[in-house]
């Protein structure tokens, strides 16, 4: 006979329900909106990196990864400063600290760049995790020179790739530059934070740009995008938020083009979103928190599994 109890203790239970409730409350006081979209949707995300559910209904449609193109889309409708707790669904993502279907809490702040937007996700984080009262800031950059003794911006795809060797095993030679970046940080650079308490990351390479908007910094394209981790755990990934159509829907060609090369198949680019982006988004930041991180860090489990009713293999 199968096994049907839950995973999560009547106490754990109890303890999202008040995380839940603590952010609620956080949101509201600052007159943040919170809001509701489709997880369903007509199209998906480009990246290469992400696997997507998909119906197999006479019109398809496609579980989403993150709220965020309907949360900007709001956003161009002059919705003003919203919050959303939603589930969020990403395949071949099972692990310590990865669960297919997730739960984030996403929010955008009109006005606000992505220093502002750190202030406030430190306020939120205080509020959630007892003792956390700092934290630092390191760019990317810095820590790359620091701790690996390459600046990340500059160096060759071949220079990275060493480094990669020197500390990892059975690497592949036909990386790209951005998939030696992403193990060079997770791999190395992400469990030397774990002493580090809360510390936000900031400012990425272009390749690692994401949505963000590119400043010009003495000749080099800087992402304004951040990560927090907190105890060596990656928690949020926020970004000012890039507003130009014409280069979001370049960034999105330059993805496709990626997923061809490794035999994946191309995917439709989200026209509402593109349609939305061309009719003004105003200046804001947005961020996402993995709300199922931050349960496990307040309550101290060893794996998301345990902060979940049913997790992927009990459901």
């Amino acid at each position: 006979m199968p096994s049907w109890e839950p995973n999560a203790s009547r106490k754990l239970l109890e303890s999202r329900a008040a995380l839940l409730n603590t952010i609620r409350i956080f949101f509201s006081e600052q007159g943040v909106l919170e809001v509701e979209t489709p997880l369903l949707a007509s199209s998906s995300i480009t990246d290469p990196n992400i696997e997507i559910f998909e119906t197999k209904s006479e019109q398809k449609k496609y579980l989403q990864t993150s709220p965020e193109y309907a949360m900007k889309r709001l956003l161009c409708a002059d919705s003003g400063p919203i919050f959303q707790i939603a589930k969020a669904f990403r395949g071949q993502e099972i692990g310590r600290y990865h669960n297919p279907e997730f739960s984030i809490l996403e929010w955008y702040r009109p006005d606000y760049d992505y220093h502002k937007l750190m202030s406030e996700v430190f306020e939120l984080i205080k509020v959630c995790l007892v003792g956390c009262s700092k934290y630092k800031k390191i760019s990317y950059r810095d820590i790359f020179c620091d701790l690996l003794e390459i600046d990340p911006f500059i160096a060759t795809q071949d220079e990275l790739l060493a480094v990669a060797r020197r500390y990892l095993d059975d690497i592949k030679l036909d990386l790209k530059r951005s998939e030696i970046l992403d193990l060079l940080m997770g791999n190395i650079l992400q469990p030397k934070l774990s002493s580090e308490g809360v510390c936000f990351i900031f400012d990425y390479p272009e390749d690692q740009a994401a949505l963000a908007r590119l400043r010009n910094e003495n000749g080099i394209a800087v992402a304004e995008r951040f990560e927090l981790f907190i105890d060596g755990v990656e928690l949020a990934n926020g970004y000012t938020e890039l507003a130009n159509e014409s280069q979001q829907r370049m960034r999105f060609i330059s993805e496709n083009k990626l997923r061809i090369e490794v035999g994946k198949e191309p995917r439709a680019i989200d026209e509402k979103f593109m349609s939305a982006l061309k009719s003004g988004l105003p200046f804001c930041s947005g961020v996402a928190v993995g709300l199922d991180r931050l349960l496990m860090l307040q309550v101290g489990c060893s794996s998301i599994a345990e902060t979940l009713a049913f997790s992927w293999d009990n459901c």
